[in-house]
């Protein structure tokens, strides 16, 4: 499974922003990304290929990261 969600970090704790089907003591792999830094790629391009909304282009990108 390859998924990209967005979390949180709060107290030392990163906290998924939504459910994520993993087993209790399952390890994973976590690249760090600031959603800012992401919104600055998605306000770059947005608009130089025809109008869509932002929240298609943020989808879009994170389902290219994580193929």
């Amino acid at each position: 499974m390859s998924k990209v969600i967005r979390a949180r970090y709060e107290e030392g704790v990163l906290k998924p922003l939504e459910p994520i089907e993993l087993k209790e003591g399952e390890e994973v792999l976590i690249r760090i990304e600031r959603f800012e830094d992401r919104r600055k790629v998605v306000d770059e391009f947005y608009g130089k290929r025809g109008s869509a909304p932002k929240e298609l282009l943020d989808e879009f990108m994170l389902e290219a990261e994580a193929q």
